[in-house]
């Protein structure tokens, strides 16, 4: 058994700087091991593309809390209700259920006549920033734009963002200190509330949204219960902007420091396709997929992993496995058979993964056009990661000029 790693491994700050360095090291002892993350629970950190992937899709890795630590399932049960009944939270066939409600909002040609309406706020959001002469191109443009978005599919004002923004860092960020259980517990409460009056509302006053057609599957085919109604309006607020700001935010960072990449982009705008796979292996939005549980005594790579046990695989780690992918620490536009695991693998694989690429398309291309000579508005070690052991990998803001 390796020895376990101390909950500092992805607290501290220098590893929220690179973790790629950290996770390289671990990869050369092995691809398994265990973590005090969080602290006092059986946990381990799967670090490489092969054992990872196969996790992502083990059926004996549930996604269940109730499969949980006692503690733990306190803590994302009666600790997070507002987000504990959803298919993110779930196995089939429940997840089976709630998946295939959702998913009529996401297919393919569903998003694509979503690309007129991208791309009108795409332009406003850069008008607006073009008044100046510098930007923070996260709160200015990464956030606002897919917000703006999902605000409108769910049938939410936009101008409620800045709440939503601040209550979905709380319910997404580990509890682990007395001040983060206390925004989380008033983030929960807010977005009960929230989300209450919008469903009472729809009942009495149906609109041409999705929460209308949630409520209306709740109340008239009755395919979800009431917590589930709730739970799954709040995982789409906080996936349908969350993975795509930090997409955006994280692969323009990419851009900026590496000058050949950026030139070459502009050069070959039939590259942006690859470019944003790319964006997303080298700079995950999520740097470790939630949480699994063992369902039964089972071992990863010839790792125990006890019944009960929490499993954490690092998406970020996985997609820089040398094994996998060559020069894994090279940005590389035009890489070619890029088997990236940023969006996941098998059931739980991000529903909402084409609004994501279409918005990011939008994004890369109308800023490179628009502003032919943006450039980072610091030196690059003042940028600063979001830290706390939070899933995400994201900046907390993303200074630039033009």
């Amino acid at each position: 058994m390796p020895e376990k790693l101390p909950a500092e491994f992805v607290l501290s700050p220098e590893f929220g700087k690179d973790p790629y360095a950290a996770y390289a090291a671990l990869r050369a002892k092995g691809p398994v091991h265990p973590i005090d993350f969080p602290p006092g629970m059986d946990a381990f950190l799967v670090v490489d593309h092969e054992h990872g992937r196969k996790a992502l899709n083990d059926p004996r890795l549930s996604k269940s809390p109730a499969h949980g630590p006692d503690l733990f399932r306190g803590l994302l049960g009666q600790g997070n209700p507002v987000l504990a009944h959803n298919m993110l939270n779930s196995d089939p066939p429940d997840h089976t259920r709630l998946r295939r409600l959702v998913s009529k909002a996401f297919t393919p040609r569903r998003t694509e006549d979503l690309r007129p309406r991208v791309q009108e706020i795409t332009d406003a959001l850069i008008d607006a920033m073009t008044a100046k002469d510098h930007a923070d191109l996260l709160d200015d443009f990464a956030f606002p734009l897919p917000i703006t978005v999902i605000c409108e599919l769910l049938g939410v004002p936009v101008e409620d963002r800045d709440d939503f923004r601040d209550w979905s860092t709380a319910l997404i960020t580990p509890p682990l200190d007395e001040d983060q259980v206390r925004r989380r517990t008033e983030a929960n409460d807010a977005m009960r509330a929230y989300f209450t009056r919008a469903i009472a509302e729809r009942r009495t006053e149906p609109h041409d949204d999705m929460i209308s057609a949630l409520v209306a599957a709740r109340d008239e085919d009755e395919l979800l219960s009431e917590q589930e109604l709730l739970s799954t309006l709040t995982l789409l607020l906080i996936a349908g902007h969350e993975t795509t700001v930090n997409l955006i935010g994280n692969g323009m960072l990419a851009l900026l420091v590496h000058p050949g990449q950026l030139k070459l982009l502009r050069e070959r705008p039939e590259l942006l396709p690859s470019a944003i796979e790319e964006f997303l292996r080298y700079e995950s939005p999520v740097e470790r997929a939630t949480f699994r549980f063992s369902t039964q005594d089972l071992e990863i790579a010839g790792v125990p992993i006890p019944k009960g046990s929490l499993v954490h695989v690092s998406l970020g780690a996985a997609d820089h496995d040398p094994g996998v992918f060559d020069e894994p620490d090279t940005l590389d536009i035009t890489r070619a058979d890029n088997r990236h695991v940023a969006f996941g693998h098998g059931i739980h694989f991000c529903l909402g993964a084409p609004l994501a690429r279409l918005e990011a398309q939008i994004a890369f291309e109308t800023l490179l056009r628009r502003l032919p000579d943006i450039a980072l508005g610091c030196a690059p070690d003042e940028i600063a990661w979001r830290q706390g052991g939070s899933l995400i990998r994201g900046l907390r803001a993303l200074p630039v000029r033009f």
